[in-house]
């Protein structure tokens, strides 16, 4: 027998409509994180951002997950679930069975069993990752994989839209700014 599905229509929508209603970025990352460790009643979800320049996944966002597991140290493209960086999904149904873990005594002692990570894209470039951690061994669905694929699309739309709506309110802000400087009486 398959893997039972976890993810419906329903959570579908709760989670489309979380990513769609905010122009915040970490506020619809924590809430997107929130959601899927509720509706797939798991241990946690953390959202990382790519950093081109010093090659590491950032983290924009987690939930269920402490503090110390969150600072066990950098996470480096090259050295963690690095399939994940080359556009793929990556399914580590028990954690004792795989070598792909940067930090897996950490991952033992945060009660993590099972990870599936996967790429978050824009345009067919890989932005960033979306992880989720299981307490106990996974069997996901392919169908649950295909709706988290689609959903971590959406948060690459997102974290882009994001950071171009930051950056034209910056400019705008700008050139508000020197406006009023070069409109001010006695500045002309």
């Amino acid at each position: 027998m398959g893997a039972k599905e976890k993810i419906d229509i329903d959570i579908f929508k709760v989670v489309n409509r979380a990513i769609a209603e905010s122009d915040i970025l970490d506020i619809m990352a924590t809430h997107l994180a929130q959601l899927l460790v509720g509706a797939l009643e798991i241990k946690g979800c953390a959202i990382f951002a790519l950093n081109l320049e010093t090659e590491e996944l950032e983290i924009l966002a987690s939930f269920g997950l402490s503090l110390n597991y969150l600072n066990k140290g950098p996470i480096l493209k090259a050295k963690s679930i690095r399939n994940t960086i080359k556009g793929e999904s990556v399914i580590i149904n028990d954690i004792a069975s795989t070598n792909l873990l940067q930090y897996p005594e950490n991952a033992k002692e945060e009660g993590i069993r099972a990870i599936i990570s996967l790429p978050i894209k824009f345009y067919g470039k890989v932005i960033g990752s979306l992880r989720l951690y299981h307490h106990e061994t996974w069997d996901i669905s392919e169908r649950d994989i295909d709706s988290l694929l689609l959903l971590a699309e959406n948060i690459g739309l997102a974290m882009t839209y994001t950071r171009l709506l930051n950056a034209l309110q910056a400019v705008k802000d700008t050139v508000s700014e020197v406006h009023s400087i070069w409109l001010e009486p006695g500045k002309a």
